[in-house]
């Protein structure tokens, strides 16, 4: 009994030994890691077809119902999402992508309800609650939407949806084609806009909105001015292809500022319009890793001082196989010479 739990013990250790000389990984993580290429030039902003994409790796993020707060609905659409990352230093691109059998960019009618993704990262130190956030640990949201791109593109107004729309009269107001602001030329009467608010805009800059979230019932829509997101979406096929892209850089008080070389938290959240999904009732990810990789410049040794001691095995353990074979030998024989002297001292 003395003699076989001591070879237990050995065993364990020579098995170790073992995984170590062919670095066999005693554990691995179960998250996973976007990592955002670096690549030179400028990015392919409005291209999800470019050659440079496939210079990212491509990693399928899960995502189910949003099912902790009201309204819910246990059968959203998005199952899951396809992500690639570059960026050249100064700007970051995202490119997401997932299958949506229909194409729903407009929210003129009652009952329509438009396609819409969106990007989260903490703004503090650690993982909030990955449904936006909350109390002191505030997210950054990158919300595209699809009826904001279709604006951009050709914009809609009520009087394509409704053709025959008529108006007698609306006070304060001079005669216009355009119905949808001809209710107040003056801004001051469109109180919406004129206090900044994006959503009764009629024209974006931005098929994105920028905005920051501190748990439910706290999202904000950053200022006109901060307002720095970029977004280029294109449907074919069933499947929705959108890129999102910044600066790394950022001095607005709601942003998160990004380098190379580092590791952030990313969230992603999808919106089926033809599922009627809006608001609350939508697709989310659990937190998942984001790395920016750095930028190789110079020769191997320039870039090895950068990049390489980070990532390559100390000298002592850049053996060759055979090294590795021999000492696993020695350690074997020296165990059986232990065990054997043990034994003889036994039957003595």
């Amino acid at each position: 009994m003395w003699i076989r739990s001591r070879l237990s013990i050995f065993l364990v250790l020579g098995l170790a030994l073992a995984g170590l000389s062919f670095q066999v990984p005693l554990a691995s993580s179960q998250g996973l890691t976007i990592t955002a290429a670096a690549v030179e030039g400028d990015l392919p902003v409005e291209e999800p077809d470019a050659a440079l994409w496939q210079q990212a790796t491509a990693v399928e993020v899960p995502l189910s119902a949003q099912m902790i707060t009201r309204p819910i609905l246990p059968d959203t659409s998005v199952k899951s999402i396809t992500v690639r990352a570059l960026h050249n230093g100064r700007s970051l691109a995202i490119l997401l992508e997932w299958a949506d059998a229909t194409r729903n960019d407009s929210t003129l009618g009652l009952t329509e309800f438009r396609d819409g993704v969106a990007i989260q990262f903490p703004l503090v130190e650690g993982q909030p609650f990955y449904c936006m956030g909350q109390q002191g640990g505030d997210v950054n949201i990158w919300h595209w939407k699809a009826d904001w791109q279709a604006g951009l593109l050709a914009r809609r107004s009520l009087q394509d949806l409704y053709p025959n729309i008529y108006v007698d009269m609306y006070p304060f107001t001079e005669p216009s084609d355009d119905l949808y602001r001809a209710a107040y030329v003056d801004p001051s009467y469109r109180t919406a806009e004129a206090a900044g608010n994006l959503l009764a805009l009629p024209a974006h800059p931005s098929s994105v909105e920028d905005l920051v979230a501190g748990g439910f019932g706290s999202l904000t829509s950053q200022p006109p001015a901060d307002q720095n997101v970029q977004g280029y979406g294109v449907w074919r096929d069933g499947v929705w292809r959108v890129i999102f892209s910044r600066t790394l850089i950022s001095t607005d008080e709601g942003d998160i500022t990004l380098a190379a070389g580092k590791n952030y938290s990313v969230a992603f959240a999808a919106w089926d319009g033809a599922n009627r999904e809006r608001n609350g009732v939508k697709s989310t990810s659990q937190w998942v890793s984001l790395q920016l990789a750095v930028p190789v410049v110079g020769d191997a040794a320039a870039a090895g001082s950068e990049v390489g001691a980070a990532v390559t095995p100390s000298p002592a353990l850049r053996l060759p196989l055979w090294a590795w074979l021999a000492i696993l030998a020695l350690l074997t024989g020296v165990v059986a010479v232990v065990l054997f002297y043990f034994y003889l001292g036994e039957k003595a």
